[in-house]
Order: C-alpha cells, then sequence, then structure tokens
C-alpha cells in the first residue's frame, strides 16, 4: 500500500456484543469480533477515508498510533476487501434460493412460538395423564417382515430430519441469513447440518430461535402424535413418528459436538468460538503434562469466558472419549457381527451371481 491508499470494503454487517462489534459479510461464513477503535476505522474506510486518513482521525480520537494498514490487511484475509486476488467468494449457495424471507417470516412471530409451546405442553400432559398413549419399543415391531419395518423407519426418520433441518433454515432465512444444508461428520455420526453462521449478525432473541427451531419441531412432532393417538387409538405410523422424534432431541444434548444444544450453551456463555478455544486449552493442558512448553490460548479473554471455557474442555475432552470408547466396544463389534451374519446367509448368492 502506497501513500493516499484507498480501500473498498464489501457490503458488511455488524453487532455489538459487549465492548466490541461483531463484524462480517452476510453472504459468507466468516466473522470476526474487534474493538470500538476497529469498528470506526471500518466505518471510515467505508465512508472513503484513505487509509493515511483513517490513521490520522484515529490518533487525534483516541490519542493512540493505531497501524490501519496491518487492520486493512486483515481484513482482506478475511475477504472483507474489493481487491483482485482475495478471499472473497461466499460460502456457498444457499439452500432452496428461491425461499424468500418474506415467504418464512411468520416463523419468527412470538404467537407462533406460543402455539407451538402449547402444543407441547399438551403433549406431554397426555402422555402423564393417559400413559397409555406412550409407544413402547416394540411398537416399532409392526410387521412380521423385517423389510417393511426397516423401511418405514428409513422413511420417517429422514421426513423428520429434514423437518428439522428445515426448521433452522427457515426461521434463519427469515431473518435474512443464508443457509445451507449439508451431509457432515460429527465423530463417528453421519449427521444433516444446517450452516447458519450468519446468524452470528442477528440479535439474540433471532439467535436462541434459530438454534431452537429443530428441537421444537422435535418435540411438536412427538406431542402431535401423542394427541392423536389419545383421540384416534394406537396406531403403528402415529407410534413411530412418536418414538422416532422422542429419540431425536436426545442426540442433541451431545454438547461436546456442535450440536444445536451447543450452540444454544455457546452463545448464553458469551463464548465465540467454544470448540475451537476449548480444544486449544485440551491440547495446552496435554502439553503441559508432557512438560513441553505451551501458552495458555485462553490468556487474553474474559475471566467468565475463560470459566466457561475450562469447564467445557472438561465435558469435550470426556464426551469425546466416551463416544468413541462406545463406538470401538460396541457399535463396532455389534456391525461387524450384523455384516458376517448377513454374509453367511447371502455369500452363496452373492459369489454365484459375480461368477455369472
Amino acid at each position: 500500500m502506497g501513500d493516499a491508499t484507498v480501500v473498498r470494503l464489501r457490503a458488511l454487517a455488524f453487532r455489538r456484543d459487549g465492548s466490541q462489534w461483531i463484524v462480517g459479510r452476510p453472504d459468507g461464513d466468516r466473522f470476526v469480533a474487534v474493538p470500538q477503535e476497529g469498528m470506526r476505522a471500518i466505518r471510515l474506510l467505508s465512508a472513503g477515508a484513505t487509509v493515511e486518513e483513517a490513521e490520522r482521525r484515529l490518533r487525534a480520537e483516541t490519542g493512540a498510533d493505531l497501524d490501519v494498514r496491518d487492520f486493512v490487511r486483515a481484513l482482506g484475509e478475511l475477504g472483507f476487501l474489493e481487491e483482485p486476488g482475495g478471499p472473497a467468494t461466499p460460502a456457498g449457495p444457499p439452500a432452496f434460493p428461491w425461499l424468500r424471507p418474506r415467504h418464512v417470516r411468520w416463523t419468527l412471530h412470538p404467537l407462533l412460538h406460543l402455539l407451538v409451546a402449547g402444543l407441547i405442553a399438551a403433549g406431554v400432559a397426555t402422555a402423564v395423564v393417559r400413559r397409555g398413549t406412550l409407544p413402547g419399543w416394540r411398537d416399532l415391531l409392526w410387521s412380521e417382515r423385517g423389510s417393511l419395518v426397516l423401511a418405514s423407519q428409513i422413511a420417517v426418520g429422514w421426513a423428520l430430519i429434514l423437518l428439522h433441518e428445515m426448521a433452522h433454515l427457515s426461521t434463519a432465512r427469515a431473518a435474512g441469513v443464508p443457509d445451507r444444508i449439508r451431509l457432515g461428520i460429527r465423530l463417528q455420526f453421519l449427521a444433516v447440518q444446517t450452516e447458519v453462521s450468519g446468524v452470528w449478525l442477528a440479535g439474540r432473541r433471532v439467535r436462541l430461535t434459530v438454534y431452537l427451531a429443530g428441537m421444537a419441531t422435535d418435540a411438536a412432532a412427538c406431542s402431535a402424535a401423542l394427541l392423536l393417538t389419545a383421540v384416534l387409538g394406537r396406531h403403528p405410523a402415529l407410534s413411530l413418528v412418536a418414538l422416532t422424534s422422542l429419540g431425536m432431541p436426545a442426540t442433541q444434548f451431545l454438547v461436546f459436538m456442535r450440536t444445536d444444544v451447543y450452540f444454544l450453551l455457546q452463545d448464553l456463555t458469551g463464548c465465540r468460538n467454544m470448540y475451537g478455544d476449548a480444544s486449544a486449552y485440551a491440547r495446552h493442558l496435554a502439553l503441559r503434562l508432557l512438560r513441553r512448553p505451551s501458552p495458555d490460548p485462553l490468556a487474553d479473554l474474559p475471566r467468565r469466558e475463560r470459566r466457561s471455557l475450562r469447564a467445557y474442555a472438561v465435558l469435550l475432552v470426556a464426551g469425546t472419549a466416551a463416544c468413541l470408547a462406545v463406538a470401538f466396544t460396541v457399535t463396532l463389534p455389534a456391525t461387524l457381527t450384523l455384516l458376517w451374519a448377513w454374509w453367511r446367509r447371502h455369500g452363496p448368492r452373492v459369489r454365484r451371481r459375480l461368477r455369472r
């Protein structure tokens, strides 16, 4: 950058977060927390000030020499500048681009939230008062034909997963947040995930609504199935919906993975990157145990955030270790046993067909 350096910032959005500002591109997935001086620099640059003018203005306002050049360079690395060669591509096209915020704005209406809460409360009351409406695990085996049972469980499971993710997507889209649905891996689990990173720029009520929308939909589906069972009597489809939707929220409490409850917990504790910071702290402790030098990655964070991250680091390590232990001692042997049993039964037929 030479003298009288002019930079052009891309369209950015921001919100105040305590003494700092969260800044990011509405169409991207990269966000940064900057102090008040950084926000002031962004405003000056957006208004057309050169880098040198911004430095002079900030020096006059704060009395400190601030390196706006390095700050601008960091913004370029984040893809916030309109300059050739910068990482300016968005995170990816949103899912269902035809779905506009005006189509789903009703998902953020408080009246809808009250109705959903009422439905869930009615389902809980029905389960308590009329225990006969609660299905048991044997209700999953509604047919003697195993293939039909398996197919029905897969169909209902994927339908409820889609409904869960659409709840996240719709509430985020209503707030104007670009979102994407994709497959991902959480430890040994295949998971469908809705990327709503842009919700960081929304207000807290919107953020919490987006995080809770999936589980609220699961609970509402379970309650609706229980209420219909109380009115119409038992039916395999209702039992399957109730049991599947009842089990789905339970997995969200595995907060050592980045589940819905994890994002809720991260927001409520005021942590900005709870998983990443806690992982770094766990590595720091491991290096210390090995008597290797390692600076504390939490040293510069506020005291409250440090406490939350230290507690979460314990949960992260213990939960991950327990989950992987179950995978290697229970899930993997059971899967190999089932595959071996299947091969013993169908292997000769497979070999005959391969010889043809």
